[in-house]
């Protein structure tokens, strides 16, 4: 049971990238993002008058502090990955960055957390840089049309993503994962349907492979990925959890290739090797007691979940 519920939860949390990609034809980003969180949003809200115990003891202060959190990890995050596949990034490239933000997490959790990053863990972070490297080197070569500062995109989502992680590992206040998810996913609504009418899109197309996306994006991404993280959490433990984020980034790409056609070669495979490499040696050095801090959030596509602060996981699906 245990090996099914796992696989599922790697193809779920995967298919966010997909998802994003199946969406990119048919609909502007903010478009798309604004009718994935608006249902969700409204499904929430109900849910929360029903448990509304989680929310006692939260002052104005908690619930602003999580709106910006969202805004990081899930608003910000999410709108670099869906325009850097609209501009025409692979859904494989994108998801290797995604996973590299717990390696400059930990890079960054010495002088920022005063904590101590060893030297296997700065081996991981040049590794997980090669492989972002070489993986993105044979994207834009193989890619025709898209514009060198478009690989700049996800990476600036990593880095918000990162933000968050730090903010997060900064509250005191323990936050209920309902409520967190009500939060983010409310501001991630406002933000998306203000920067959609803003621009004009915030009408949904009439094609069908507009509320495709936008079912699988709910479904699987969400619901899905989201559910199925806090089952295996709780079945397997966070080790477990952080061991299975590592495959995100080879799943997405070998299900581009196949869904897409986007370049899956020797070089993309060597590339996801290293980051593969990068992640896995990093989470040997805090299994033998290297106290770094690579932790970050997931993404509502795609990152890994941090030891240090596993509260910051939960935007990421939402």
């Amino acid at each position: 049971m245990n090996v099914l519920l796992s696989a599922a939860f790697v193809l779920c949390w995967s298919s966010g990238f997909i998802g994003a990609k199946l969406g990119a034809g048919s609909a502007d980003a903010v478009t798309i993002l604004m009718w994935r969180f608006l249902p969700l949003a409204a499904v929430l809200a109900g849910v929360s008058l029903l448990m509304r115990a989680s929310w006692r003891g939260l002052t104005a202060r908690d619930i602003l502090r999580q709106a910006v959190l969202g805004a990081l990890s899930q608003s910000g995050y999410l709108l670099t990955v869906y325009v850097a596949i609209q501009l025409g990034v692979s859904s494989g490239t994108t998801a290797l960055m995604d996973g590299t933000q717990p390696l400059v997490a930990g890079a960054l959790a010495g002088p920022l957390l005063r904590q101590y990053v060893s030297g296997r863990q700065w081996l991981g972070l040049c590794l997980g840089v090669s492989g972002v490297a070489v993986v993105t080197l044979v994207d834009a070569a193989a890619a025709e049309g898209v514009a060198g500062w478009a690989y700049l995109i996800p990476f600036a989502g990593m880095l918000s993503l990162v933000a968050a992680t730090f903010l997060d590992s900064r509250t005191r206040t323990p936050v209920a994962p309902s409520v967190a998810m009500t939060v983010h996913c409310g501001t991630s609504a406002v933000v998306f349907t203000v920067l959609a009418a803003a621009f004009g899109s915030a009408l949904p197309p009439a094609e069908t492979s507009f509320w495709v996306a936008v079912g699988w994006l709910v479904v699987l991404a969400t619901f899905g990925g989201y559910g199925l993280y806090w089952l295996v959490l709780r079945r397997s433990g966070v080790t477990k959890v952080n061991t299975l984020m590592f495959l995100m980034a080879p799943v997405t790409a070998i299900w581009g290739a196949a869904m897409f056609d986007e370049p899956f070669g020797v070089q993309t495979v060597l590339g996801l090797a290293l980051g593969l490499a990068a992640v896995l040696i990093v989470h040997r050095g805090r299994g033998r007691g290297g106290g770094g801090a690579s932790g970050g959030l997931s993404g509502s596509c795609n990152a890994a979940p941090s030891p240090v602060d596993e509260r910051a996981v939960r935007a990421h699906r939402s």
